[in-house]
């Protein structure tokens, strides 16, 4: 598929309308990861598609489990990416940010000392103040909700700063929370043709059971795998 219609396929309808869009590869029996890592389920061209959300965002939202799985350390779009964003006035780079409730994450880990523009880290208001004010050092420290992260202040506070666009990667329990709080706008999907087994866990997690009907977008098929696109 030539690289302007991904761009295309995935285009937003506004920049100004807060949106949560969250991006998956799942294997065909509901894996959500393959070896503990989601990476391994996707190919080159789900990660092509991955990039180009992530182009198209203003800020990419992640939970504190995911980090820790998957690195994220250094993250980066790259030269053509980057031009995009320049010709639609768009930062250079999308900021990255970490949900966390207990701030258990240390400052001097790579998604911070590597960081390509300041990171974001997001709690509530009952988490440890000492690990708090040691993670305003390394990134912007939004509080959002009192005794647990609150997914509507999420939005509204991405939205008072300018970043309406959220685009989160996971895991399962912070797309979960988006979800049962009614802030799940689309869910783009890639469809690996794997069957996994084991005990890997969903790719939506901890959202009481629901019957939340998104329409389909697109369903592009690239050899054996398939990458959908639904939205409210």
């Amino acid at each position: 598929m030539p690289e302007r219609d991904w761009f295309e396929a995935y285009a937003l309808p506004d920049r100004e309308t807060p949106r949560v869009r969250a991006n998956f590869v799942t294997s065909i029996d509901g894996a959500g990861t393959l070896g503990g890592r989601s990476g391994a389920l996707g190919n080159e061209t789900d990660q092509r598609i991955m990039h180009v959300l992530r182009s198209l965002a203003d800020v990419i939202v992640v939970g504190a489990g995911t980090i820790r799985a998957e690195g994220y350390g250094g993250a980066a779009l790259d030269e053509t990416d980057v031009a995009w964003r320049r010709d639609h006035g768009l930062p250079d780079q999308p900021p990255f940010a970490i949900v966390s409730s207990r701030l258990d994450v240390d400052p001097r880990h790579p998604f911070f000392a590597e960081a390509v523009t300041r990171p974001l880290v997001v709690t509530h208001g009952a988490s440890p103040v000492a690990r708090r004010e040691a993670l305003a050092e390394v990134a912007d420290v939004l509080v959002c909700g009192d005794d647990e992260v609150d997914a509507s202040a999420v939005v509204a506070a991405f939205a008072d700063r300018g970043q309406p666009q959220i685009l989160t990667e996971g895991g399962p329990s912070l797309v979960g929370d988006f979800a049962a709080a009614g802030h799940l706008d689309e869910f783009c999907v890639t469809l690996s043709p794997s069957v996994v087994g084991g005990d890997a866990t969903r790719i939506v997690r901890g959202a009481p059971e629901a019957d939340r009907r998104m329409r389909l977008v697109h369903a592009i098929p690239d050899g054996d795998y398939v990458f959908l696109r639904y939205a409210r």
